[in-house]
């Protein structure tokens, strides 16, 4: 497995519809092997494959908690149901940058797994739900930005400030 380069705005390739996979072979495998051994190394929650330059179609979801990543190959969103307003959203592409986005409530997708076999998920006012609108958005050459609830609806992540000392024991 390897850590790829994460691809940041403005590269084209962000823009681009990405392609269908065509088969779930070896080279398909070390890539996902990659985009989560990526993801985990980039402390995200998803990676979307030309978020590392490659225009195919596939991504990698893995919330707090769960064991393992779940993999989406050639995702289809099926349905899309209602909107919300999520405060805080980011992503690898766009580093050090946070948004208000409208994403919908509820959300479900077909995919292939990495074994090439149809699977669907359902969502619903969670990080999964989000997730999943996030990720295939990215494959179809969509941002987060594209989504803001304004154009001043974006903010700049400050790092966490020090903390400062106590002041106890010094003279």
């Amino acid at each position: 497995m390897a850590i790829l380069p994460l691809v940041h705005t403005p590269n084209p390739v962000l823009r681009r519809k990405t392609k269908l996979v065509k088969t779930v072979d070896r080279r398909i495998r070390k890539l996902v092997d990659d985009m989560i051994e990526t993801m985990h190394d980039a402390q995200g929650v998803g990676l979307a494959a030309n978020q590392v330059g490659v225009s195919l179609r596939v991504a990698v979801i893995q919330l707090p908690g769960d064991d393992k990543a779940m993999v989406l190959i050639n995702p289809k969103v099926m349905r899309m149901e209602g909107e919300r307003e999520m405060d805080g959203e980011g992503c690898l592409s766009v580093p050090g940058f946070r948004g208000a986005v409208k994403r919908a409530e509820k959300i479900r997708v077909r995919a292939l797994d990495i074994n090439g076999k149809e699977f669907r998920v359902r969502a619903a006012d969670d990080l999964l739900a989000q997730a999943l609108e996030h990720e295939t958005d990215h494959l179809d050459g969509v941002l987060y930005l594209d989504r803001l609830v304004s154009e001043d609806s974006i903010w700049e992540e400050r790092p966490p400030e020090p903390e400062a000392e106590s002041g106890e024991g010094h003279e």
